[in-house]
C-alpha cells in the first residue's frame, strides 16, 4: 500500500466518524421605545407564546416526570411539544427544547432572552442549535429564521400595545 493510498483511506476514516456540526441560528430585534420589564412580561410565560407568535393558535401548559411541558397547536394543524429546560426570571430568559415537532430538525435547543440595549431600550434574542432532519442544512435554517423573525415580530407588536 502506497503512503497516498494509506492517506486517502485514513482521511475518508475520519470524516467518517466525524460527528456532522449542529447548525446554528439566532436572530436579534432592538427596540428603543420598548423597556426590558415590558418585553419580559410578553415574553417570559412559557405559555405566553400562543399570544404573541403568530404561527401558533395555542398554548397548553402539561407536566411529565417533573418537567414542564408546553404543546403548541399550531394555526392550520400540527402541533409542537416544547420542555422547558432552564428558566431564569432574573436574567429574563429562558431555554427550551423541541420534543415532538413537524419541523426539519431534531436535537433542537434554543434559548430567547430579553435585556437592555445601548439606547436604553430591550434587546430580544432567540438563538438555537439543531440538526437538520429529512431536509438540508441550509433549508432548515430557513425554516427556524421565519419562525423566529414572525416571533420577535410578534413580540415587538404585542409589548408595543400594553
Amino acid at each position: 500500500m502506497t503512503i497516498r493510498a494509506l492517506a486517502l483511506g485514513l482521511a475518508a476514516s475520519v470524516i467518517a466518524i466525524t460527528p456532522a456540526f449542529a447548525v446554528e441560528t439566532s436572530k436579534r430585534v432592538e427596540d428603543k421605545s420598548l423597556k426590558v420589564e415590558t418585553v419580559w412580561t410578553t415574553v417570559g410565560d412559557f405559555c405566553g407564546i400562543g399570544t404573541w407568535h403568530p404561527a401558533v393558535e395555542k398554548c397548553e401548559l402539561s407536566e411529565k416526570d417533573g418537567a414542564t411541558l408546553r404543546t403548541l397547536s399550531l394555526k392550520g394543524g400540527g402541533t409542537i411539544v416544547e420542555k422547558l429546560e432552564k428558566w431564569d426570571d432574573a436574567g429574563t430568559s429562558y431555554t427550551y427544547s423541541i420534543v415532538e415537532s413537524p419541523l426539519p430538525v431534531a436535537n433542537y435547543v434554543s434559548t430567547i432572552s430579553v435585556a437592555a440595549d445601548d439606547d436604553g431600550g430591550a434587546s430580544i434574542s432567540w438563538e438555537g442549535t439543531f440538526d437538520a432532519k429529512g431536509a438540508s442544512d441550509d433549508e432548515a435554517k430557513a425554516v427556524i429564521d421565519g419562525i423566529y423573525e414572525a416571533g420577535l415580530n410578534g413580540i415587538v407588536e404585542k409589548a408595543k400595545s400594553m
